[in-house]
């Protein structure tokens, strides 16, 4: 900042130059130098014609204009110090004074105020406090007086002349001596006493750099060494002095401050509960703010005194801000802090109680609390450790006692219900009450008090009540429960373990239900039946329980329970798989019915759910791998879209391993359909017309697809072997050295019925290849015996007994005489068929069909969990080397737990095998080693 002094006599003219270069550019290093010049001119001699003319900008070094209040105090003038700064114009006009008759007022237009005056003039009679905002505040310097100009001294109209002093407050004697000690201190005393007592009043300019200047004198006097220094040198001497004097004025202050506070807790004593809160917020503001003017004044002393010996690691020693806080904790607040806090308390407990309260006060408390928490070790650093001992500390045993008291009675007079909402809605109250006057460090512990209080002392009768809530799906009050009991550690695991034992005894219920006979269960209402349960409490999870990681795994757990262990596994273990992959089957099939595809995609998404939980995901592979299968050769699938997301479904929950047989399938199936255009083709070119069959073939790979040979020695009809012969040649021409088997049990076809009496269009039979060569055998005669029949086609009789039962069943064929299809037996064709639909499916397989294959598939999964648990045990083995026995075994459950869960007697049985094909050997100390 600038202040820029001009002084009149041409005599000074070397003194105005030395401020000018000084204030122009106010370096901490240059100060005291050119201070010291300033203190050696005399301007006793020349005040009665020094003009001060001030430019208002923020000034940063308050010494310098201390050290020129011998000559400002006795201008015609008084200077005042404000802040903020104000960005008001100058006045316009300024009338003429008596003392000046000639004094012209000014025309705001040849002579505008400067841009850069930041300043308003205040009004006569007002009083301008300086609040200093922290340790240094900023200030800016004001001129109080009428303002003239005169023709012969006003060359620049921003310079003003300081013509009248009207003083508004008691003006205080001037500065002493600088040699006076004893005054010096007596005048600073009473200028401290004056911000302290009297600073509503204000504090004029005079009082204000008198005292600054006082300081100043105080820790330069020469007898603070001992020594005669000639007038004019202010020189080394002067920190040794500043070193001597600055502890006795820092000893003094502190007399000063304790004498103070003393008085303060004598008042103290006539005011109890809001009265204190009101004396105590009022002695501290006023006490608080006295203090940054006072750090400010005593900036001197801070600068050098009090620095040195912080820097010098002494002990007890702060700056002068500081030390007003230290003083006030010590004196003042240790006497006084614990009638404070029980009028806070008391106060507090009435807004509970459900009184308004004035609750600004109780948080100037806590902000004075915080204030005084200084970290010993170092002074510049604070701490909370006085508000958490004096403050937190009480607060919290009141208001755990408080709870403690409430909620014993609220419980022995309400229900538990009722107690949560009251409960709920407390915690909500402590959470504003942080919110609105506490301090956020108490958040955490607050918590705690008030769940234990509120919470975990009544845990377990709330849980008790959670049984009664969940038989009556009262999913809000679960939800209160869950959120009070989620506030206590482990609160919520016997929750956890009472829903899990719930949902899994529902789970049981529901099954039973429908389980009255699980050979003749619907896959569709068993798998039904599991998904409600799961929806159910699935929704509950996310209503109640937020969706919370425990709450959802013990859903898993109770699920997997009663999926994998319920009434129709008691069958057999592969029961949940197996109709789960039926259901799939008849979700995939091509129905009369029709399913919209969104609906399809959501019930595939359904059964993904239930086959989370199945715990042998290998079984229902299997199944469903060879219900595929039949899909994909009889064309029978619904969508080749809805088949491609179910794939997905499973390809994401198991891997690639798991799902690549399957994917394998579906390129063998339009590998196919390349092959046959190409073999229409090759037929076209043949030239062949005549009896031409309408055929199709499916070549399917034997590693991928779940198919066997057929179990039955057979002989195509001629009507069909000379085509598949001639689809034979072409395959091996384009593929050679492959070897083609064919599949005759997938086969099938259609036939006209052109025999019947009573239809006049024909009609159609759906027939399977050994159907075809029976029916074809009736194109010769209209009568064959059974064992003509045996003979043409080469059916083992069990296959020719199941092909006649069903065209029996439909009455295509008459037996003759009465009976089960056997030797000796006669057949002939109904000439007298009915049928309401001219198409007519007898590509049946019967129940012994399906049960036979059930059976197959068994047996090929435990011949494919053996091979399973070999490759594993020696997958570890390869990797380990030498393993413990049951260590093995360990890692072999983990690693096959995706597919299935392995029984220990099981792996100890692959062991064996292992050993006895010398892959393993045995060790000493029961461990085994692999032999490579």
């Amino acid at each position: 900042m600038i202040i820029y002094v001009r002084a009149n006599l041409e005599c000074h003219h070397n003194l105005s130059l030395k401020m000018s270069a000084m204030l122009e550019q106010p370096g901490e290093s240059d100060t005291e130098s050119h201070a010291q010049d300033i203190h050696q001119c005399d301007f006793s001699a020349v005040t009665s014609f020094f003009s001060a003319s001030i430019f208002f900008l923020p000034f940063q070094n308050i010494f310098v204009l201390t050290s020129l209040l011998p000559a400002l105090t006795q201008t015609k003038g008084a200077a005042f110090l404000s802040c903020p700064r104000s960005s008001s114009n100058f006045p316009s006009t300024a009338p003429a004074s008596a003392s000046n008759p000639d004094a012209k007022e000014v025309d705001p237009e040849q002579h505008p105020a400067p841009r850069e005056t930041s300043c308003r003039l205040p009004p006569v009679g007002q009083h301008l406090i300086p609040p200093i905002n922290g340790h240094d505040g900023l200030a800016t310097l004001f001129c109080r007086t009428r303002y003239t100009t005169t023709t012969d001294t006003i060359r620049d109209p921003r310079v003003l002349t300081v013509e009248k002093m009207a003083p508004t407050v008691q003006q205080m004697p001037p500065v002493p001596n600088r040699e006076d000690i004893g005054a010096t201190w007596k005048y600073l005393e009473a200028g401290i006493q004056r911000i302290m007592l009297d600073l509503e009043r204000g504090i004029d300019m005079q009082i204000y750099m008198g005292v600054y200047t006082a300081v100043h004198n105080f820790c330069t006097s020469q007898k603070a060494v001992g020594l005669s220094v000639p007038q004019g040198s202010i020189g080394s001497g002067n920190h040794r002095g500043a070193h001597l004097l600055g502890e006795e004025l820092y000893n003094k202050l502190i007399e000063y401050l304790k004498s103070h506070l003393e008085g303060l807790v004598q008042q103290s004593k006539t005011h109890t509960d809001e009265a204190l809160l009101t004396f105590y917020i009022k002695e501290w503001n006023r006490y608080t703010v006295a203090a940054k003017y006072i750090h400010h004044l005593f900036r001197y002393l801070n600068r050098h005194w009090v620095k040195r010996e912080m820097d010098e690691g002494k002990k007890n020693i702060y700056d002068v801000y500081t030390l007003h806080l230290v003083q006030w904790r010590r004196v003042l607040f240790e006497d006084v802090s614990g009638k404070v806090m029980e009028a806070v308390l008391k106060l507090v407990e009435k807004q509970r109680n459900g009184e308004t309260i004035e609750y600004g006060q109780i948080k100037q408390v806590v902000d004075s609390f915080v204030s005084l928490g200084l970290d010993d070790s170092d002074p510049t650093k604070s701490t909370l450790d006085v508000y958490r001992f004096h403050f937190e500390k009480p607060f919290l045993e009141h208001t755990k006692t408080y709870y403690q008291n409430e909620s014993k009675q609220f419980v022995a007079e309400n229900s538990v219900v009722e107690y949560m909402k009251k409960a709920a809605a407390r915690l909500q109250e402590e959470e504003e009450r942080v919110k609105m006057y506490l301090h956020a460090d108490i958040i955490n512990p607050l918590r705690k008090t008030c769940n234990q209080a509120l919470i975990a002392d009544h845990s377990q009768l709330l849980r008790d009540e959670f049984q009664v809530l969940l038989d009556n799906d009262r999913e809000e009050d679960m939800a209160r429960m869950y959120n009070l009991l989620s506030r206590i550690p482990e609160g919520l695991d016997p929750l956890r373990q009472r829903f899990e034992t719930h949902v899994r005894k529902a789970g049981l219920g529901a099954v039973q239900k429908v389980a009255s006979d699980a050979e003749k269960l619907e896959p569709k209402v068993y798998v039904d039946a599991l998904l409600e349960i799961h929806s159910q409490y699935s929704g509950l999870v996310t209503r109640a329980f937020e969706a919370e990681a425990e709450f959802t795994r013990s859903l898993d757990n109770a699920c997997r329970e009663f999926i994998n262990r319920n009434e129709v596994c008691k069958s057999g273990s592969n029961k949940s798989p197996e109709l789960l992959a039926k259901y799939t089957d008849v979700l995939l099939r091509k129905s009369s019915t029709g399913i919209e595809e969104g609906e399809l995609e959501n019930t595939l998404t359904q059964i993904m759910t239930v086959f989370k939980y199945i715990e042998d995901k290998d079984v229902f592979q299997k199944f469903y791998s060879r219900m595929l299968a039949r899909r994909l050769v009889h064309s029978n699938s619904s969508s080749d879209d809805a088949e491609t997301s179910m794939i997905s479904k499973l390809k994401e929950a198991c891997g690639f391993e798991y799902t690549n047989k399957l994917q394998r399938m579906f390129q063998d199936m339009q590998t196919s359909k390349d092959l046959n255009v190409s073999f229409k083709e090759h037929v076209a070119g043949l030239g062949i017309t005549k009896n031409a069959l309408d055929s199709q073939y499916s070549i399917l790979g034997t590693g991928f697809w779940p198919l066997t040979a057929p179990n039955t020695s057979f002989t195509p009809p001629a009507e069909i072997n000379e085509d598949c012969e001639r689809f034979a040649r072409f395959y091996k021409n384009r593929h050679e050295g492959r070897k083609l088997t064919w599949l005759w049990q997938l086969c099938k076809g259609e036939l006209k019925a052109g025999y019947c009496k009573n239809s006049k269009t024909p009609y159609t039979f759906q027939v399977s290849v050994y159907q075809m060569a029976i029916l074809l055998m009736f194109n010769d005669k209209d009568k064959h015996t059974y064992e003509d029949i045996a003979g043409v086609t080469l059916l083992s009789s069990e296959v020719l007994d199941q092909a006649l039962a069903i065209l029996l069943k439909a009455k295509v064929l008459i037996i003759s005489p009465d009976g089960k299809p056997e030797a000796g037996k006669s057949f002939r064709l109904n000439y007298d068929f009915k049928s309401k639909k001219i198409r007519v499916n007898l590509n049946l397989g019967g129940a012994k069909e399906a049960k036979q294959e059930e059976v197959e598939t068994n047996k090929t999964i435990e011949e494919d969990r053996k091979l399973l648990l070999q490759s594993a045990i020696v997958r570890i083995m390869k990797a380990r080397k030498k393993m413990k026995h049951t260590q093995l075994v360990s890692e072999t459950i983990n690693q096959i737990r995706s597919r299935f869960v392995p029984k220990v007697s099981d792996i100890k049985k692959c062991i064996e095998i292992l050993l006895d094909k010398e892959y393993l050997e045995r060790l000493e100390d029961d461990e085994l080693g692999y032999l490579a």
